[in-house]
């Protein structure tokens, strides 16, 4: 594996995340309690092997590069592993990254200096769980330029994915971008093959793809819009690699690129029957672990604390309040008598006395006054905060909130 150079496309302006994006990068945003997104890429790296890796980062980077620098020194340098960051850098031109593949391209340096046999490309907002070493076997036994990750999809998604067009033997023949009339898999005339943008090429190929890429005016420098159709008009060996299970179905993949996605994605962890195993000790999330107390649960002027199907973070005090499906993040403070329904909780927030919350995510260091509801009158809602699509409410970071 020390072949393999990774890097982790994690310069994205994650607009769609907005307000929790606005003072941190999207790969920077917590999830699932105590982790932040990036966390699931950069452990399935590791899990498989991979310790050569490079995260490019732009946009609000501050908070990420903290993260990294803080809670992933776990990879030898005199073992010749490292996961450092790579601001932009403006390299080349004046232009900061213009897509994916320009990403790639400003930092080719490295590529030249590393020297790999294969290069692998990741984003840094997806939640998966991904042995790369299967891709890997995939891309070599077929002697593949480029191998790209796909995993099946309802057709009727293809509007926010981009398809691919791949035939029985593995080897691609098209790819569409957001189609509303998708090509669909050849064995399920129901499902797509949605493209993961996961892509793992041979440094030759990526070296001259990236280098004809840069010199089409007309090009928005993406891989799926750009390179890979390139590279099939080429006549270049693209295969695809399969996300699926022994069966053939597809396994848990989540693009959490919207509010509504983040939303449902950090539910699923609290679904018993979830796809997604976070308590799979075989393959680790690793994260910053920060020094807090246990968690405190207790009763409190007549009120019975209650916590069903939640999860609950290290330095926690909840005094005789109430949870169902909730997430809790490091050091939140429920007070006797609040009640948590459906929602998810950043660190340091504290919930008052009585206050009531349902369907919403509450950011960062926010103080709910005691008494108030939030997620229980829309119209009331929307004059204060954010509401998602689905109506999940979303309080930004350090709001004040009249009691």
């Amino acid at each position: 594996m020390r072949q393999i150079l990774t890097f982790i496309l994690a310069g994205g302006r994650g607009e769609r995340l907005d307000p929790l994006t606005r003072d941190r990068a999207k790969p920077a945003v917590p999830f699932g309690g105590i982790y932040r997104i990036i966390d699931y890429t950069l452990s399935n790296c590791v899990n498989s092997g991979l310790r050569r890796i490079y995260v490019l980062t732009q946009y609000k980077s501050f908070s990420l590069q903290k993260h990294l620098l803080a809670g992933w020194d776990v990879v030898s340098n005199q073992l010749g592993e490292f996961i450092d960051v790579i601001p932009a850098q403006q390299r080349i031109s004046s232009d900061w990254y213009r897509g994916t593949a320009d990403a790639i391209y400003q930092n080719l340096y490295v590529v030249e200096d590393q020297e790999p046999d294969l290069i692998l490309i990741l984003a840094g907002d997806h939640i998966y769980k991904m042995d790369y070493r299967e891709m890997i076997d995939l891309h070599k036994q077929k002697n593949a330029d480029v191998t790209m990750a796909f995993v099946p999809m309802p057709k009727e998604m293809s509007k926010d994915l981009g398809v691919i067009d791949v035939d029985e033997d593995s080897f691609v023949h098209g790819f569409q971008e957001k189609p509303s009339k998708p090509q669909v898999m050849v064995n399920d005339p129901e499902k797509i093959s949605a493209s993961m943008g996961i892509y793992l090429f041979s440094r030759q190929a990526l070296m001259e793809e990236l280098k004809l890429d840069s010199q089409d005016i007309t090009s928005s420098h993406d891989f799926g819009k750009n390179v890979i159709p390139q590279m099939i008009r080429r006549n270049k060996r693209v295969v695809a690699y399969g996300f699926v299970n022994e069966k053939g179905r597809a396994r848990y993949w989540r693009d959490i690129g919207t509010r509504d996605a983040y939303y449902q994605s950090n539910m699923d962890l609290l679904n018993p029957e979830s796809e997604y195993d976070l308590f799979d000790l075989s393959w680790p999330v690793r994260t910053l672990h920060q020094q807090f107390p246990p968690i405190k649960v207790m009763n409190a002027r007549g009120n019975v604390s209650r916590v069903i199907d939640s999860m609950i973070s290290g330095g926690c005090v909840i005094e005789g309040g109430r949870l169902q499906r909730t997430i809790l993040s490091s050091n939140v403070k429920v007070n006797h008598g609040a009640e948590i329904e459906n929602s998810i909780i950043f660190e340091g927030a504290v919930i008052g006395e009585d206050a009531r919350i349902k369907n919403a995510i509450i950011d960062k260091e926010v103080i709910i006054p005691a008494g108030v509801a939030i997620g229980y009158d829309p119209k009331e809602d929307r004059k204060h905060f954010i509401l998602t699509t689905s109506g999940i409410v979303i309080v930004p970071k350090r709001t004040k909130i009249d009691a």
